[in-house]
C-alpha cells in the first residue's frame, strides 16, 4: 500500500513539472505574455538600441533587440519617476508644487539654476532637486520602497544622492515596462493620490488625439546612455513604451516619436 501511494505522489509531481512553463529566470519580467520581435533597425542604424510596446489592452508586447532589452542598465533620471512616488509617500515632499529654493552652485544647464518644484524638477531634469528628496528621504525608507518595489536589482549602495547616476542600481528595459505598465495602472504600493500626481507630471504632450506620458533618462558623463520611458493613451487604448540607446534621452525621445508615429499610434 505504501508503494502505491508513493508511486502515485510520485507520478503526479512528475506531471506537474512536465506541463509547467519553465521561465529562463533572467526574462522573468517578460513572463508569459505574447512577444513579437519586430524589425526597427532603421530607426537605430546610428545607435545600439532597443524598443519595447506593449499593448494594454490585449497583452501584446513587441521588441526590437530583445538581448539589449533584458540586459541591465542604470536608470538615470528615470529614476525619477520612482524617487518623486516615494518622496510623496513618505512625506519628504508635499505636493507637485513643494519648492526646493537653489543653492546658488552653477550647473551645466541653465534652466537648473533656479528654485524649483517636484513638477518642474520632473520637467526639466532638474537631478540636485530630487537628490535633495533622496537625502531626505533617507537611506532606510529609500531601501525598503525599493525593495518593495522589486526594482531593478534593489542595489542603493552607490549612496543615498548618486546610486541611480551611473551607479549601483540597475535593471533591465523589460524591468523598466514593467514598472511603467504597473504605475499607468496604478497597482504599485502608493496612494492613487500620489500616483496620479506622478503621471500628470509626467505629460510630454497632449493632443486631440492621444497623450503621451514619459521621462527621459540621460548618463551624463558621457552622453553613452538613454532612456525614454512611459506610455500612451490614444482611442484605442493604452501602450506601455521603452526605448533605451547609447546615446542621449532626448536621441532616446526622439526615436521614440518617430517609431510610435509609424506604428500609427500617435498621429499628428
Amino acid at each position: 500500500m505504501k508503494k502505491m501511494i508513493w508511486f502515485i505522489v510520485t507520478f503526479f509531481l512528475i506531471s506537474i513539472l512536465s506541463t509547467t512553463p519553465q521561465t529562463n529566470a533572467k526574462t522573468s519580467t517578460n513572463g508569459d505574455q505574447k512577444t513579437k520581435e519586430i524589425d526597427l533597425s532603421h530607426f537605430f542604424s546610428h545607435h545600439d538600441g532597443t524598443f519595447i510596446l506593449k499593448k494594454l489592452n490585449n497583452n501584446k508586447m513587441y521588441v526590437y533587440n530583445s538581448e539589449r532589452a533584458d540586459t541591465l542598465f542604470t536608470p538615470e533620471s528615470t529614476f525619477k519617476v520612482p524617487n518623486a512616488l516615494i518622496g510623496l509617500e513618505v512625506g519628504a515632499v508635499r505636493d507637485e508644487y513643494d519648492v526646493k529654493r537653489w543653492d546658488g552652485i552653477e550647473r551645466q544647464f541653465e534652466i537648473w539654476n533656479e528654485d524649483h518644484t517636484l513638477g518642474s524638477g520632473m520637467r526639466y531634469s532638474v537631478i540636485w532637486y530630487y537628490q535633495a528628496m533622496a537625502r531626505d528621504i533617507g537611506n532606510e525608507n529609500m531601501q525598503t520602497w525599493i525593495s518593495n518595489l522589486s526594482y531593478g536589482n534593489e542595489d542603493i549602495s552607490g549612496g543615498i544622492d548618486q546610486f541611480w547616476l551611473n551607479s549601483s542600481l540597475e535593471l533591465t528595459p523589460f524591468q523598466q515596462a514593467d514598472f511603467m505598465e504597473q504605475l499607468y495602472k496604478e497597482e504599485l504600493p502608493f496612494t492613487k493620490k500620489n500616483m496620479k500626481t506622478v503621471k500628470r507630471m509626467m505629460i510630454q504632450k497632449d493632443e486631440d488625439n492621444y497623450v503621451v506620458y514619459g521621462k527621459t533618462g540621460t548618463r551624463l558623463s558621457d552622453f553613452g546612455l538613454g532612456w525614454f520611458v512611459g506610455f500612451v493613451e490614444n482611442k484605442q487604448g493604452a501602450y506601455v513604451f521603452v526605448t533605451n540607446i547609447n546615446a542621449s534621452g532626448t536621441t532616446a525621445s526622439n526615436i521614440t516619436y518617430e517609431i510610435l508615429k509609424e506604428m500609427k499610434i500617435i498621429q499628428d
